[in-house]
């Protein structure tokens, strides 16, 4: 055991951290419940694309302290992404409330408190609950990450895989998910009985289980946030003009009990993050810090592949100038191979009531460097607001763990009342660009078109055949509708009959498959 620390080690901890370079504060260190207001522990700011975690039990403060570091990255110009899941963390674009509570911590550890909210967009999946509606095309989201929302085995989703590698070849655009369905609902039937047989390893059954399961996943209203326009990840990025990072801020509530979706969505937006950035190497400042909340939800039930994924997306995207901090319980939530790359680590009190909860909070222990605390006692014993902090220091050493008590959050520490928060997402100029569905022609029309139709009367003779013109899309203003593309369905059908036409059309299919190259997830890369 080790022994416990005196003042003197306390001072030797605040040298720890102790930085030249712009960094941000977390506290004061804390030792047998006193605070050291003059022994500040900080996090510098360049070290934060070498992401993070936060974690402890419930109730112990994760949520302020994720505030906390939010307000101050903005206001030094880094943009943040939030995702509010219990409807708690819209306060930040508000300043906060003074009380006797608040200024009693600001004294304790040090602080200058002034009330000041952040600069916040607010979205929502789809438009389900308040914000501007982020979507993403079938596509894009591709068949890696649609596996984990379906809770597909890994023969089905290598299977799923196969169905859009054959919709990229065919040129059959996947949108929606009417478009995937229209798909495999064609591969099953009858008339595309012979193109199923040209995708090895795709049986009729397994591509049933997964029209049945994209059925159900659609009845339950998912189809919401599947479509166009696609949410453009590069929103995430933006600075106010007085040099303050936005912080975007995903509501949730309304999907509480669908967290395998929102979190799979989560790891949608890093992903187009990582393909999307350029290579800046190591920055004074990151880009982006993207705060992962029920983190475990993202990695339990994953297949091998989807692990895979996640791990090299972690490990490569430092280098693109983006942190990203897991949130969750406790470190055994995360796969070992990706808690080793979270540099920076801030652990709030777990409990030891049984012996699973003993088990991890020994695994726990067994993950910081060595301490002069007796961690397994100090991690059982710290309040509301307290945690165990290490982190990178300017050289990328890991700092001192210290015991510390946190800084109060300068914003509000509570929900911003409803009228505020719709208000805020109506005058933003993102709602315009985002808020009405765009439906394109795609793969369901093209299907639909090929669909068998009664012959034609003497008095309505067939339309002679000609080479199908390039579709192209819609002005920003137009919103083409299904109603036109089923009323040119009998002219596409009985062009796709003539062999010329067909031919025409595999060649064009082919073309366009060769330009959709798709990522570590599968996810496709779009052209800005």
């Amino acid at each position: 055991m080790s022994s416990a620390p005196t003042p003197q080690t306390v001072r030797e901890i605040a040298d720890g951290y102790a930085f030249t370079g712009p960094a941000l504060d977390l506290g004061a260190v804390l030792l047998d419940g006193t605070a050291y207001p003059d022994a500040q522990v900080r996090v510098p700011l360049g070290v934060l694309n070498r992401h993070g975690l936060v974690a402890g039990a419930t109730g112990t403060g994760k949520t302020k302290t994720l505030q906390l570091i939010a307000e101050q990255l903005s206001a030094q110009g880094v943009p943040v992404f939030l995702a509010d899941i219990k409807g708690d963390v819209s306060g930040i674009a508000a300043p906060g409330a003074p009380s006797e509570r608040t200024a009693g911590r600001a004294a304790e550890v040090g602080q200058q408190w002034t009330p000041q909210g952040c600069p916040v967009e607010f979205y929502s999946l789809g438009g389900q609950g308040a914000g501007i509606p982020i979507r993403a095309t079938v596509t894009s989201f591709g068949p890696l990450l649609l596996a984990k929302v379906l809770e597909l085995n890994e023969t089905q989703e290598a299977s799923l895989s196969l169905v859009f590698h054959y919709a990229d070849r065919k040129g059959l655009e996947l949108y929606d998910l009417k478009d995937l369905t229209a798909v495999i609902g064609f591969l099953t039937s009858p008339e595309g009985k012979e193109e199923l047989r040209t995708i090895g390893g795709l049986s009729a059954a397994t591509a049933g289980v997964i029209l049945r399961t994209l059925t159900l996943l659609e009845n339950e209203g998912a189809g919401a946030f599947f479509g166009e326009p696609e949410f453009d990840t590069a929103e995430l990025l933006r600075t106010t003009p007085d040099g303050r990072g936005v912080v975007s801020v995903l509501e949730l509530p309304a999907l509480q009990d669908r967290p395998r979706l929102f979190s799979t969505f989560l790891m949608w937006l890093l992903a187009d993050l990582y393909q999307e950035l350029p290579e800046v190497g190591d920055p004074d400042r990151p880009k982006l810090v993207f705060f992962f909340d029920e983190a475990h939800l993202l990695f339990k039930g994953a297949s091998k592949a989807f692990l895979e994924a996640i791990t090299q997306t972690v490990r490569l995207i430092r280098s693109k100038a983006v942190g990203i901090f897991f949130v969750t319980q406790t470190p055994r939530d995360v796969p070992g191979d990706v808690l080793a790359q979270l540099g920076n680590r801030v652990q709030h009190a777990l409990r030891a009531f049984t012996p699973d909860d003993a088990k991890a909070l020994k695994a726990t222990v067994s993950t910081f460097p060595r301490s002069p605390y007796d961690l397994g006692t100090v991690l059982t014993s710290l309040g509301t607001g307290e945690a165990v902090v290490t982190v990178l220091s300017e050289k990328g050493a890991p700092t001192p763990v210290a015991a510390t008590r946190l800084r109060a959050p300068q914003s509000l520490m509570g929900p911003i009342e409803a009228g505020a928060l719709q208000a805020a997402v109506d005058a933003s100029p993102l709602t315009a660009r985002y808020r009405e569905a765009i439906d394109r022609e795609s793969a369901y029309e093209k299907l639909a078109a090929r669909a068998p139709r009664p012959e034609a009367t003497p008095a309505e003779p067939p339309a002679p055949a000609r080479p199908p013109e390039p579709s192209e899309p819609p002005a920003p203003s137009g919103r083409p509708r299904r109603e036109e593309a089923a009323g040119a369905g009998g002219l596409l059908g009985s062009l796709l009959s003539n062999p010329a036409v067909k031919s025409f059309a595999r060649s064009a299919g082919r073309q366009l498959g060769q330009e959709i190259s798709r990522s570590l997830f599968g996810t496709s890369k779009r052209r800005r």
